[in-house]
């Protein structure tokens, strides 16, 4: 019996272009009480020195999560959608193993709480149906959370890709980052 309202016809795009560094995406996550007021997204600067770029970071979702396979302790979990969950309580004995792994630098240890924590694509939330609170808040649409058809009227000249190569190393993820039309991987040296 699935006791989820998961819409698998919507998905997450992100647009590093748009991101304005507002930072209304972190406060809302930090908002969220499930994970204990933390704010499990990061807005980043590209090249502090020499420009105002910001980008945003949420986990990418990996089809195949490297920071669950290097978990000792089981702690790190992926349900049928695809969601890969922050790190159990009961389970993380701390190490960091997953933070050091993950090719997109998500996972970060919550020193406070001695716990792996990480965009958990606000499953709270969109396990009945609803958008992720980042994405709601966006005011410049460098989150989306949608339908690829909608993404595709909104950006004409974009892309969703969720294939990335690290290196000799292919990952495929759940989350979209938009590039240019035609693109179909993004590859990383």
């Amino acid at each position: 019996m699935n006791l989820t309202n998961f819409n698998t016809s919507e998905e997450f795009f992100v647009d590093m272009q748009r991101c304005i560094g507002c930072k209304a995406c972190e406060m809302a996550c930090a908002e969220c009480e499930t994970n204990g007021q933390q704010t499990l997204i990061s807005v980043n600067y590209v090249d502090r020195a020499s420009t105002i770029q910001t980008t945003v970071q949420v986990c990418m979702h990996c089809e195949d999560p490297v920071c669950a396979n290097v978990c000792p302790a089981d702690a790190i979990s992926q349900d049928e959608f695809g969601v890969v969950h922050t790190a159990s309580t009961e389970r993380c004995i701390g190490c960091s193993n997953c933070v050091m792994a993950c090719p997109f630098g998500v996972p970060k240890k919550v020193e406070e709480y001695d716990l792996m924590m990480k965009c958990t694509m606000c499953y709270d939330r969109t396990s009945v149906g609803k958008k992720p609170m980042c994405a709601t808040v966006c005011p410049s649409g460098a989150l989306f959370y949608g339908t690829r058809e909608q993404i595709e009227e909104m950006r004409p000249n974009s892309t969703p890709i969720n294939n990335f190569i690290f290196g000799k190393e292919k990952v495929k993820t759940k989350v979209n980052i938009m590039m240019p039309k035609g693109s179909t991987e993004l590859r990383i040296y």
